[in-house]
């Protein structure tokens, strides 16, 4: 069974850094894509930054140039590293699991990223 989950998250102060793990267990994933959806209260649920299995990534505008993503792919695990943190990156964070094989996504249960003075 596929799961996803994440670590990382908590309050820092704006400017500050923060770097959340997502792991996932369950098997070979093939082609897969792997990442980062965050949603605040009053929005939907919006991408951060993927990362697919051949290392190709895609970032929201919002967060090119202050986030990274990265992988351990003998872990099935990926990194989101956040930088120059702003209080709307505030938002509940979603690890998110793509398998080409299935046709699906997995989602994590969520992890709260908290920016404030």
């Amino acid at each position: 069974q596929v799961q996803v989950v994440e670590s990382g998250g908590g309050l820092v102060q704006p400017g500050g850094s923060l770097r959340l793990s997502c792991a996932a267990s369950g098997g070979r994933f093939g082609i897969h894509k792997m990442g980062w959806y965050r949603q605040t209260p009053d929005n939907q649920r919006d991408l951060v930054a993927l990362i697919d299995n051949t290392g190709n990534t895609n970032y929201a505008d919002s967060v090119k140039g202050r986030f990274a993503i990265s992988k351990d792919t003998a872990k099935n695990t990926v990194y989101l590293q956040m930088n120059k943190l702003k209080p709307e990156d505030t938002a509940v964070y979603y690890c998110y699991l793509w398998l080409f094989r299935e046709g699906r996504v997995y989602w994590g249960d969520g992890t709260l990223v908290t920016v404030s003075s």
